[in-house]
């Protein structure tokens, strides 16, 4: 059937037309230095139906073979080492085209302003809602397809 990607993560199959259509799962990658923030982020969005990988810095998820399979990226704003501003400017300049959302407990008008400029889906304020991330999370993969 013309067109159809085979798709590594799978989360149901469906019919049309006789032909099985499978349905990929998106891979969300969690990048925060505070443990128990990353640990409630992925329980979160594994409950939504997500794959959900989480890293303590930047540099694990640039380091690690997540990158290419990853569907969105959830990043805290100041991080040890990279911050999450700088992920994405990294991310941009490389032409990598992952949604991003950015999370701070410390709200910044520049580096808001900064990071929607970049592309940020959202920019949030810890601590954030799960419905106000689902909702950005549906903004993000649905961005994420029209760019396919």
């Amino acid at each position: 059937m013309p067109g159809l990607r085979i798709l590594r993560r799978l989360r149901r199959s469906e019919t049309h037309k006789g032909y099985a259509i499978l349905a990929e799962v998106p891979v969300i990658s969690i990048i925060d230095d505070d443990e128990s923030v990353r640990v409630a982020t992925k329980r979160l969005v594994r409950s939504l139906g997500f794959v959900g990988h989480d890293f303590a810095s930047a540099d694990e998820f640039l380091q690690s073979h997540r990158l290419g399979e990853t569907s969105c990226v959830i990043a805290d704003v100041q991080m040890p080492g990279m911050s999450g501003v700088e992920l994405q400017e990294l991310l941009v300049a490389k032409g990598n085209r992952t949604p991003v959302i950015l999370i701070t407990a410390f709200p910044d008008d520049r580096i808001r302003a900064r990071a929607l400029q970049l592309g940020a889906v959202c920019f949030l304020t810890k601590p954030c809602d799960g419905q106000t991330l689902l909702q950005c999370l549906e903004m993000a993969l649905n961005k994420d397809q029209l760019q396919d």
